[in-house]
């Protein structure tokens, strides 16, 4: 008898669907159009939380999928990380690290995906910018390590072409739309076919909605998230900010997009997490 594959979704909001609801009001997203196009029977299951970070992908997410022993394991994370106050790469690294590890053991298929750069679609100031793009580049940069270290396949979100045209985005630009959802579904598809037999996503139109629509939403969801986060990443985001001013009164020459808080990263192998992180600042 064939055995049935298993698709298994760990991580965040991303992960989970934000951004694409069907009438119900119910959380769809890529993973779901990946899953019901494959040909042969498969087992789909998502254990994915919006706000989740990797620490609660490997202790209670990762447990649940190893139970289903996934012939494919789709991990995102490190957007909520990176969001928070006191974010350290080394713990990212460290999570995510242990996470694929024990499912390559299993002989799971892996998938990563690199965050895009949200400074190039939501408005903010210039300085807290730079910030945010540090944080980001250095979540990237432990994704990166980790795919180079297991040989896992990692979607690069950032080359692919309109990738920051706004039909992609939702209304919180910090999410994937309906259709972005489904690019991504096409993209992850290109990657899994060369094993898997599985349909061409289809791409639906771009329905515009109402700006009174848009204007509640915000309202109702959008202003309540940025309050939350605002709460926790304003302290750090503060400190960084008169860093990066302290960094061009005395290194005025210096690169804008240098990685000055977050180092280049390097395998733990060649260089101690210590020494790699020892610049790290909230």
């Amino acid at each position: 008898m064939e055995r049935v594959a298993t698709f298994a979704v760990l991580g965040d909001s991303a992960a989970s669907g934000v951004g694409d609801t069907d009438s119900n009001g119910n959380s769809r997203g890529w993973s779901y159009y990946l899953a019901k196009n494959f040909k042969d029977p498969l087992v789909y299951v998502n254990f994915s939380r919006p706000g989740a970070k990797s620490d609660e992908i490997l202790h209670d997410q990762l447990p649940k999928a190893i139970l289903h022993s996934p012939s494919i394991t789709a991990v995102i994370v490190g957007g909520n990380d990176a969001l928070r106050n006191g974010f350290s790469p080394e713990r990212l690294h460290q999570n995510l690290r242990s996470t694929i590890k024990q499912l390559k053991d299993l002989g799971s298929e892996v998938l990563l995906l690199q965050l895009h750069d949200p400074t190039l679609i939501v408005p903010m100031p210039k300085t807290l910018g730079t910030v945010l793009r540090r944080r980001i580049n250095a979540v990237n940069q432990v994704t990166q390590a980790i795919s180079a270290e297991f040989g896992t396949e990692i979607l690069r979100t950032r080359d692919l072409e309109g990738i920051y045209e706004r039909k992609v985005w939702h209304i919180d630009r910090m999410h994937p739309s309906k259709f972005g959802h489904q690019l991504l579904a096409h993209h992850f598809r290109e990657i899994l076919s060369k094993r898997w037999e599985i349909s061409p996503i289809h791409l639906e139109p771009i329905v515009k909605k109402p700006k009174a629509e848009s204007i509640k939403w915000m309202l109702k969801n959008g202003t309540p998230w940025f309050l939350k986060r605002s709460v926790d990443l304003l302290p750090a985001a503060l400190y960084l900010i008169a860093c990066e001013h302290i960094r061009k009164l005395f290194r005025p020459n210096a690169h804008a997009n240098a990685v000055i808080y977050f180092p280049e990263f390097v395998n733990h192998r060649e260089a101690g997490l210590l020494e790699v992180f020892e610049e790290r600042v909230s």
